[in-house]
């Protein structure tokens, strides 16, 4: 493929300017860009976590997706997603799936025609959740946030287009192993990384409205509450966090821990 070093940069350079507040926003441009830049037609962002206690024999290690974002959610696509994720609570977890969590590498990048047997295109999953959707080849990344969180990140290639290959894998890495803060500022926003439980939409709205600066009657204006319902959903989001105030929350956003009680 020819040179995309410098749209890689421009890539970079982009997601840094984001507001904390536009972190959806940002997602979109990382998968739109990639799609962009490596002639994707649609792309898959997965936030994966460990489970504490995963039941004997789990194929896939206690490893399950708590949060998924596709760019471009067509309704065949999100069934066919849908359909993936019910599966993964079942038996029957395909050669893929095991794959895509196998392994303790920080950092992993993909092709679906390496890492596959030549006899899996001819089965059920690939028909299926590739052709059936549009779907002819994928390129993926794994990166460890820590021990028990990571994020995978697919790309898509249609049938009408060629398949992926190392010239297109290595680039794909450089765009993405830079990144990490910014899978962490993902992670964060969603509670998925630090706080001891998910936060709520609407918490989740508060906080970024936090860590624009906003004061809380401010915040509480903007999502028509009331300022005690605000405060209330405040106190609960450093809670989830283990902070006591604004200061210690947005420092976890400067890659510190808070402090032991």
């Amino acid at each position: 493929m020819p040179d995309c070093t410098e749209q890689i940069y421009t890539l970079w350079d982009k997601l840094a300017n984001y507001p904390i507040g536009d972190g959806d926003e940002a997602l979109e441009h990382l998968l739109g860009s990639l799609c962009s830049i490596f002639g994707a037609h649609n792309a898959l962002w997965s936030v994966v976590v460990r489970l504490p206690s995963p039941a004997v024999g789990d194929a896939l290690n206690g490893w399950r997706p708590l949060y998924v974002r596709l760019l471009r959610p067509l309704p065949p696509i999100a069934a066919s997603v849908q359909e993936q994720f019910d599966t993964l609570w079942s038996p029957s977890v395909d050669l893929s799936q095991i794959l895509a969590v196998s392994g303790e590498e920080p950092f992993r990048t993909q092709l679906l025609f390496e890492a596959l047997p030549p006899e899996w295109f001819n089965g059920p999953h690939y028909q299926r959740h590739y052709l059936d959707v549009g779907h002819a080849d994928s390129m993926s990344m794994r990166c460890a946030i820590n021990a028990d969180v990571r994020v995978h990140l697919f790309i898509f290639r249609s049938t009408e287009t060629p398949r992926f290959s190392s010239a297109d894998k290595n680039p794909f890495g450089l765009a993405l192993r830079g990144l990490r803060w910014f899978y962490r500022q993902q992670l964060l926003s969603h509670g998925l990384l630090i706080a001891n439980a998910p936060l709520t939409a609407t918490e989740r709205r508060v906080l970024l409205g936090l860590l624009e600066g906003r004061a809380e009657k401010v915040i509480a204006a903007n999502l028509g509450q009331s300022p005690n319902t605000t405060h209330i959903h405040v106190k609960s989001i450093y809670a989830k966090f283990g902070v006591h105030n604004r200061a210690a929350l947005t420092s976890l956003w400067l890659g510190r821990l808070p402090e032991a009680r």
